[in-house]
């Protein structure tokens, strides 16, 4: 069971980085071959793949109700309904495409507490210190400079909040580097990266890891928790 959710996840990653670059382009992403063999996969199966990390990793924070909460990367809205009712969730992301269809789910949701917004990751429109929690799942590899997008994590988010990443992230284990490095050639060109350095991401920002770990260890994805310290 383990080995095939990997093996869902290195397809997801494909379409992923195939829809990223897509979207850059502003090309329909119907109009790729690739898409419409993988979309199934997308459809059907990722959500359950992608939700157990997401919904592990909020579940883990224990959010107190009234917090500010801010989602880099809200896409279609797939993670909305991981986060308890009881606090103010802002979601932002670059596609309209994804927003509208975001919008739609928290209509029909009829959810009071959930707002989504265009934004983009690496020039965040927000002050400084103006959430509680900072989240972001699976967007991190496919902006052009993640170190910037990090950079406005920490500064929009309040001293002593909380940061939660879910993405790939360069294993340490070489049986799982080969194998992802084996699929770094194609998806470098489709706007997915899968040789992302988390050290690099997260040095000499004023954070403290608290928590780094995988649901499964053959997992090709990492949750990692934080908090600010500025």
């Amino acid at each position: 069971m383990v080995r095939v959710r990997r093996r869902i996840e290195l397809k997801v990653l494909t379409l992923m980085s195939l829809t990223a670059v897509e979207a850059k382009k502003s090309i329909e992403p119907h109009r790729s071959r690739l898409y419409k063999n993988l979309v199934p996969v997308y459809q059907n199966v990722w959500p359950a793949v992608a939700k157990r990390n997401i919904r592990i990793g909020i579940a883990s924070l224990n959010i107190e109700p009234g917090k500010e909460i801010l989602e880099v990367g809200v896409g279609t809205g797939l993670s909305l309904d991981c986060y308890p009712r009881d606090i103010r969730l802002t979601g932002v992301d670059l596609s309209e495409k994804m927003l509208e269809e975001a919008q739609n789910l928290i209509e029909e949701r009829q959810w009071s507490h959930v707002e989504v917004e265009p934004g983009n990751a690496e020039s965040l429109n927000f002050a400084d210190d103006s959430f509680d929690v900072v989240t972001s799942f699976h967007t991190i590899s496919v902006v052009s400079d993640p170190h910037a997008m990090m950079s406005e994590v920490v500064r929009v988010c309040r001293p002593g909040g909380r940061i939660l990443l879910v993405n790939h992230f360069r294993s340490d284990n070489p049986m799982i580097a080969r194998v992802v490095d084996s699929a770094g050639n194609i998806t470098k060109h489709l706007g997915w990266r899968t040789d992302l350095d988390l050290g690099e991401v997260i040095a000499k920002l004023p954070i403290q890891v608290d928590h780094c770990y995988k649901a499964n260890p053959l997992s090709f994805f990492t949750i990692l928790e934080a908090t600010v310290l500025k």
